[in-house]
């Protein structure tokens, strides 16, 4: 991957859809986050239609699917073919893998695997999904642990989600279990282990910000909203405390990041700031730099 040649790393994107045509959310859950999203363009590209895109935008993307089979019957688009993509494109794909912290010492031998024989560089946890709470220590500690060991990421959703929205009873999919807090307890546990808290974490933007400031560990993603809605003081905390460890993510298929940055460049991020955001961060993060 040659950095002198992106524009920008897109930290945070979604496998949709599998080589054989299934994704990991039943339908009635995709078209909802689609209407929550106005999602616009292809909902599901498969994985060689995201490489072409971000190619073609001379961009690099973190792309990954999210394992929760346990909570919802559905089987993920697998790790390894998320991973084969990323390393049939590797100008432009970086892959991260999803395991559901229900699959226990099986998911921590899966784990270990994709690390080792995928080139995989982290991990991503959907807590509402997957339904639980990140400080359980009874459920995914023994899974950090592997992450921590192989020196990959840990990537978290935080706050609210379009999966579920508006459908009744938000499709069973609890919030509680993303509170930014909940994750403080596995950064002070595990102080080596790095960290990205995805998303302006509504409604506790003020926790993931205390979190990332206090957590050396700790990152923000920027993913899943427009920045025309991204409260002020995440603005002011890019701008100065948090300048070094907040990262452009897109949300991509659900939000593209043509139509991202298009309203990041009217926030009033200072000019030193925005190359930070939106690639010197993520490389420093993924080891990509020298």
């Amino acid at each position: 991957m040659d950095l002198s040649e992106l524009v920008a790393i897109d930290v945070h994107t979604h496998a949709e859809v599998s080589s054989k045509g299934h994704s990991s959310l039943d339908e009635d859950l995709h078209d909802a986050s689609s209407a929550y999203f106005k999602v616009e363009g292809k909902r599901k590209p498969t994985l060689e239609e995201t490489a072409a895109y971000y190619r073609e935008r001379k961009m690099a993307a973190v792309i990954f699917t999210v394992d929760a089979e346990s909570a919802t019957g559905t089987e993920p688009v697998p790790n390894e073919e998320v991973a084969e993509a990323a390393a049939a494109h590797p100008d432009v794909l970086i892959p991260f893998a999803s395991i559901d912290p229900f699959r226990g010492k099986a998911g921590i031998k899966r784990a270990r695997r994709l690390v080792e024989e995928y080139g995989v560089k982290g991990f991503k946890f959907h807590p509402s999904i997957q339904g639980f709470f990140p400080n359980d220590r009874s459920v995914a500690y023994d899974l950090y642990e592997v992450i921590e060991e192989t020196d990959t990421i840990a990537l978290f959703h935080t706050g609210q989600t379009g999966i579920g929205a508006g459908v009744p009873g938000g499709g069973g999919i609890r919030l509680k279990y993303s509170n930014p807090l909940h994750v403080d307890d596995v950064a002070a546990d595990f102080p080596h282990l790095k960290i990205i808290l995805a998303h302006p974490s509504f409604p506790w933007q003020d926790e993931a910000l205390a979190v990332a400031t206090h957590k050396p560990g700790v990152h923000i993603d920027l993913s899943g909203w427009s920045p025309k809605y991204f409260p002020p003081q995440l603005v002011q905390y890019a701008n100065t405390l948090l300048k070094d460890k907040v990262l452009f993510g897109s949300d991509y298929p659900v939000l593209t990041p043509d139509r991202w940055l298009s309203d990041f460049e009217k926030l009033p991020v200072k000019d030193e700031v925005k190359p930070k955001i939106l690639k010197e961060n993520a490389a420093r993060l993924l080891g990509l730099t020298p």
